[in-house]
């Protein structure tokens, strides 16, 4: 038993070192692994939502999970309801579809900054007078306040009111409670607004 051992050790002695890995050369335009010199960090990338643009804010109304049924299976899918304003009487919205919630909420605010919507707000920081925004099922009446009351309003409609600039207005919301349904309602009413020029006219009183 010693013998075997001393010529196992003397074999291991004898056997030539490992010789070491010759670094993969590069092939075409393929950099070895670790050298990524002229490839931009995707942690330093700045989107859209990274670095603002605009004095524009954004606000999340609604996110609903919805799904599709296909040969293969159910395909499931986010839909983000963002609403857009600088508190200046500028507004916007969008309802965008994604197969995750930050793409969703992503393409919606993109979307709602293309497309803005303008108001012209009165003393006291409200709408000129009353006035009921219609779409499909859904009516939200809208009735100015005096200053220091505040937005008495429910989720999407205190959402794009705040983001318009108002702060001061009542409201009501009949039929549809479907959030995408009031936004467009309340939209539609803010649109349907006149200055108090134009509603002395249409008074005969001018």
């Amino acid at each position: 038993m010693v013998e075997e051992k001393v010529v196992t050790e003397e074999v291991k002695a004898e056997a030539p070192a490992e010789a070491p890995k010759e670094e993969r050369a590069p092939r075409g335009d393929r950099r070895p692994h670790g050298d990524r010199k002229g490839r931009p960090d995707r942690r330093d990338h700045k989107g859209p939502r990274a670095e603002k643009t605009d004095d524009m804010e954004e606000r999340v109304v609604f996110i609903n999970r919805v799904s599709k049924t296909v040969k293969g299976g159910r395909r499931m899918k986010f839909t983000a309801l963002v609403v857009v304003g600088d508190h200046k009487g500028h507004y916007g919205f969008a309802l965008s579809k994604a197969a995750e919630v930050p793409d969703a909420i992503k393409k919606a605010s993109e979307a709602a900054r293309k497309k803005l919507y303008s108001i012209h707000l009165v003393k006291g920081n409200t709408i000129s007078h009353e006035v009921v925004g219609k779409y499909g099922a859904c009516n939200v009446y809208l009735k100015p306040a005096p200053e220091g009351t505040g937005i008495i309003a429910g989720g999407p409609v205190r959402a794009i009111l705040e983001l318009a600039g108002v702060q001061n207005v009542c409201s009501k919301v009949y039929g549809s409670r479907a959030p995408i349904n009031i936004i467009r309602a309340t939209n539609q009413g803010l649109d349907n607004l006149k200055s108090y020029k134009a509603m002395k006219e249409l008074r005969g009183k001018e």
